[in-house]
């Protein structure tokens, strides 16, 4: 829940630093979500927004198939504000036009038996300001200045460790199929050559075996 209405009593009715990059933390307004696509199949995500506000959606598909997905945002109008076909990760920012329902859905229905895993976060909205220029006449203090490095600082390293989280997770589902495709390669080949084997072996053995001639005597 946002925490932006709420404030805690502290030393000259202010928040101490540290507890504000906390609460910070607590009321960006964001959803990360990773689910499963199945084939054939599409998911549609709904938000309420309201007007004025920006946005941001980006996606990424981690697994599955040729690792794309179609992807399309509308308003409440049903007025198609971004579509794209068969793309692997895209990021598309717009600023809502009007309040209301805006959706957003992922479709896999072009594939016939790959499913899909897909990772989106959608940002609805700015971070609010570390600390409020409301009522305020002097600038900031330099612990103040430190808490707000400290606190861009935290939210890179955050975007950071989720993009190599995506890419470690994009990795291993490669290198797994590659291990699969390997081990069954591996397993057709010690079939075929047993099977060659075999067949030389009875046929070295064809060469090498006495016929028995029959003769027949002819009393006088």
């Amino acid at each position: 829940m946002p925490l932006r209405g709420s404030r805690a009593a502290g030393p000259r009715g202010r928040l101490p630093p540290l507890l504000l990059v906390a609460l910070a933390a607590c009321a960006a307004q964001a959803s990360e979500i990773t689910f499963e696509l199945p084939d054939n199949a599409k998911q549609c995500f709904y938000e309420e927004i309201v007007q004025g506000t920006k946005c941001t959606l980006e996606f990424q598909v981690i697994t599955g198939g040729h690792y794309d997905v179609d992807c399309r945002l509308e308003d409440p109008d049903g007025i198609v504000l971004y579509k794209e076909m068969k793309k692997q990760y895209d990021s598309f920012t717009f600023t809502a036009s009007r309040n209301g329902t805006y959706k957003f859905c992922f479709s896999n229905e072009f594939s016939t038996f790959t499913h899909k895993t897909v990772y989106f976060d959608f940002q609805v909205g700015e971070d609010p300001p570390l600390f409020p220029s409301e009522n305020r006449v002097t600038a900031l203090t330099q612990m103040e200045s430190a808490c707000v490095s400290i606190h861009e600082a935290l939210k890179s390293v955050i975007d950071y460790q989720t993009h190599f989280r995506l890419r470690e997770a994009q990795g291993r589902s490669r290198a797994e199929d590659l291990n699969t495709r390997v081990a069954y390669w591996s397993i057709g080949e010690a079939i075929i050559l047993l099977v060659v084997s075999i067949g030389q072996v009875f046929l070295l053995k064809s060469f090498f075996s006495d016929k028995r001639t029959t003769t027949t005597r002819v009393g006088s």
